[in-house]
């Protein structure tokens, strides 16, 4: 006996007797000219714009982010669920169907090697031996041929009847006992397809069955109910989900936590900018960490002391120059109150007050200098050689006064400095000592190379610094106790010198005793670079 696969209507079939086998604008274009507007009284406050807080921000797109990503796990999870169902009914039907056509393909009883001769044996042979999933159903459709029946009149007519046969195992619903849903699969011009039951839908697969010889054709028939895998899906899809919910609240929370705290400088940062005024600037932010938000703090920390550092300078002008300038202000108009008409009284007058407004011009000048001292364009550095910077200001502090000049020692060599402030320092120290020294006395000048600094001194045999002054000398409008009855300076000499050295990175070092003289270095670091 041979079996043979044919399609008949699109399906598969079995015969017992074979082998299977821009916008652009033209024109020129015009200034406007609009007249000045003058407002009087306060100005109106601009209305500010409503922000959104930045944590807000961050979390929400913390979320939104978040939430995308889940929403996308949820549809991949849902689409690999519910792909990998279909895979394995298509497995399970082709399975089955392939079980059926090789048994056939045998085409003999297993327990009496007997061949089949008819198809309603082959197929309750094979059901009798399989064991299907509580989700399948397995049965068998045979057209039994028709027999004759004594009709009217004695004339015999033929009937036929189909004959099923079903798995033993009771399925979630018999399609089989339903004449309607059996002829939608039999009648169906595919080999497979999908109906839907009492029990929900369900996938099939069906296979014609020809006899040997002329016996009844029949059908076999496998299903596969998938409401029990559906709902698998859509639970693990939901749980899914819920987690998916939770995760995305406990993200957003953390998000919100996360946010404040590496936002917290920065709200420290706007509330101590709210707080701070001209009359205080004390306020500082507290820094901890090392990110970048660290370092936005610090750099308004470093903003903080820059700008408290100018409106110290300033109100330090204000106050020095109030307080130096109200005497010779006071003087000045004193005598021009009190000037008669006679004529030498009159230039007695004018002398003193134009010595009085040379001093104020002195003192103006110092003071511009020392507040220019705290910009970042106060000293122009180059490369200068030292001998030479050294013998020019040798020759100028000559000019100071009637003393016994000697130039000590000259550097060798090149140094990074601005010769024009170091020359004013130098030749301010020297004035000092000729403003505390007779005429005749012996002042040293010099410079010389140690270690990484440059040195410029002034040294005199004048009376000398007693050691608790030391350190006050170099403040503002501090006067020595050594300054001879006609000296008139406002003070500011030496901190201009301070200044100058501070501005190279510097400093001003002083060795002095009373009756020992004194020596003032200024001492520049050589290789650093000068803001």
């Amino acid at each position: 006996m041979t079996t043979e696969d044919r399609f008949d209507g699109g399906s598969p079939t079995v015969d017992l007797g074979g082998v299977p086998g821009g916008d652009a604008r033209n024109g020129s274009e015009r200034t406007a000219v609009h007249p000045t507007m003058v407002l009087e009284g306060p100005q109106p406050e601009t209305p500010q714009r409503r922000r959104v807080p930045a944590r807000l921000l961050i979390m929400a797109w913390v979320v939104l982010l978040m939430a995308a990503v889940l929403a996308l796990v949820n549809i991949l999870t849902w689409s690999a669920l519910t792909t990998r169902n279909a895979e394995r009914v298509d497995r399970a039907l082709s399975q089955e169907i392939s079980e059926f056509q090789k048994f056939a393909a045998d085409g003999s009883d297993p327990d009496t090697g007997e061949p089949f001769t008819d198809v309603s044996t082959l197929v309750q042979v094979h059901l009798e031996r399989q064991y299907p999933d509580r989700a399948e159903i397995l049965f068998g459709w045979v057209e039994e041929p028709a027999v004759p029946d004594g009709g009217a009149g004695g004339a015999p007519e033929a009937t036929a009847e189909a004959v099923r046969i079903r798995q033993g195992q009771e399925p979630p619903f018999d399609v089989s006992t339903d004449p309607a849903m059996v002829a939608s699969v039999l009648e169906s011009p595919g080999a497979r397809g999908a109906l839907d039951t009492p029990a929900g839908p369900m996938r099939w697969e069906k296979i014609r069955v020809l006899p040997p010889g002329a016996g009844a054709s029949g059908w076999f028939v496998i299903g596969y109910f998938t409401e029990a895998d559906e709902d698998t899906v859509v639970a693990t899809t939901q749980t899914i989900a819920m987690v998916s919910l939770v995760g995305l609240l406990a993200a957003g929370t953390a998000a919100w936590w996360v946010a404040g705290r590496i936002l917290a400088p920065v709200r420290l940062v706007r509330q101590t900018a709210a707080y701070i005024t001209e009359e205080d600037l004390t306020r500082r932010i507290d820094v901890s960490g090392r990110d970048d938000i660290a370092a936005l703090a610090e750099q308004f920390n470093s903003m903080l002391d820059r700008l408290e550092g100018a409106f110290t300078a300033q109100r330090r002008f204000v106050d020095d120059a109030g307080h130096e300038l109200r005497t010779p202000i006071t003087i000045v108009r004193g005598h021009l109150e009190l000037m008669g008409d006679d004529p030498e009284e009159r230039r007695e007058v004018v002398r003193l007050v134009t010595d009085e407004l040379d001093r104020m011009g002195r003192i103006v000048e110092d003071l511009l200098l020392l507040a220019k001292a705290q910009q970042p364009d106060f000293l122009r550095v180059e490369e200068v050689s030292l001998a030479e910077l050294t013998s020019d200001i040798d020759a100028k502090v000559r000019r100071l006064g009637d003393r016994d000049w000697r130039l000590e020692s000259i550097a060798e060599g090149t140094a990074p400095l601005d010769p024009q402030r170091v020359t004013q320092a130098v030749a301010q120290l020297a004035a000092n000592a000729v403003r505390h020294t007779e005429p005749g006395s012996q002042l040293r000048v010099g410079s010389a190379l140690s270690g990484g600094d440059a040195l410029f001194w002034v040294a005199d045999r004048g009376p000398g610094i007693p050691v608790e002054e030391h350190g006050r000398i170099f403040e503002r409008f501090s006067r020595g106790g050594g300054a001879t009855r006609g000296d008139r300076g406002a003070g500011l000499g030496l901190a201009i010198v301070r200044a100058i050295a501070e501005a190279h990175h510097g400093r001003v070092d002083l060795r002095s005793a009373p009756g020992a003289g004194s020596t003032f270095t200024l001492v520049i670091p050589i290789g650093k670079g000068y803001a």
